[in-house]
């Protein structure tokens, strides 16, 4: 699962980071030493916990918390502070945990797993992508509404990557194919990007997407989708399977 730390102490940091390294269920580590530039990350990047302190100078830990909930409401918490006195702020924000310094491997690795232990990512029936035929997007059984045509067209084209990054230019490609990649379609590139965006957190899904250094991808781990199923070999997928996939979007085409 995805950790972000915050400590504005570098050594510190590095101490927390080799710490989460040993935790198992932490396969991805990112680490800030100011508080804006966490939230930032966060806005653009799937986050299963955040481990921090609370007394830094930027923007501290709990008014960080709170900023965070407001965008990603199922974060996990965990504070690691040198202070007692801060524990009822942490309980008024819903911290999952709260440790004091010096934090030790056995504590840190109880309290994380304590944390995610009811957080599931491979929830098979979570988010379902049907491929073959029409491209559908349900949540929980719910069909997703999408705002845009074109913020759809998009999903489907990043499902349809399995995960492989794409870049702007390529996206624009894809969407608009023949046009001309100007300043007035970047502008309209970033709105249906963003609309994509908001359409997955009013879902409940934003952990879905992954934005880093211009280029987006889906976590594939996150999805029941009939076209991987079928990569996988799966008996049911392959029997779905009709001759057509993704039949709104000329782009699309699968062998099969």
């Amino acid at each position: 699962m995805k950790a972000v730390l915050v400590d504005d102490e570098k050594l510190g940091l590095d101490y927390l980071e080799t710490l989460c390294s040993n935790i198992p269920v932490l396969n991805d580590i990112k680490s800030f030493t100011r508080s804006k530039n966490a939230y930032k990350w966060c806005e653009d990047n799937p986050v299963d916990i955040i481990i921090l302190d609370i007394n830094m100078p930027d923007i501290n830990g709990i008014t960080l918390v709170t900023k965070l909930r407001e965008i990603k409401p199922d974060i996990r918490v965990i504070f690691v502070t040198a202070y007692e006195k801060y524990a009822l702020d942490a309980f008024g924000v819903h911290a999952d945990g709260y440790l004091l310094k010096p934090v030790n491997q056995e504590n840190l690795t109880k309290e994380v797993e304590y944390a995610l232990s009811d957080v599931n990512v491979n929830a098979p029936n979570h988010i379902v992508v049907k491929t073959f035929g029409d491209f559908e997007v349900l949540v929980d059984g719910e069909p997703v509404t999408f705002s845009r045509s074109k913020s759809k067209e998009l999903f489907a084209y990043l499902i349809d990557r399995q995960g492989r990054a794409v870049n702007r230019a390529n996206i624009f490609s894809i969407l608009w194919e023949d046009g001309v990649y100007d300043r007035s379609k970047q502008k309209q590139l970033d709105v249906i990007i963003r609309s994509l965006k908001s359409t997955l957190q009013k879902c409940g899904i934003s952990e879905i997407l992954e934005m880093h250094s211009g280029s987006i991808r889906v976590r594939t781990e996150l999805i029941n989708c009939d076209m991987y199923k079928y990569l996988e070999g799966d008996k049911e997928a392959q029997n779905s399977y009709q001759g057509t996939y993704m039949t709104p979007y000329s782009w699309a085409s699968f062998s099969g």
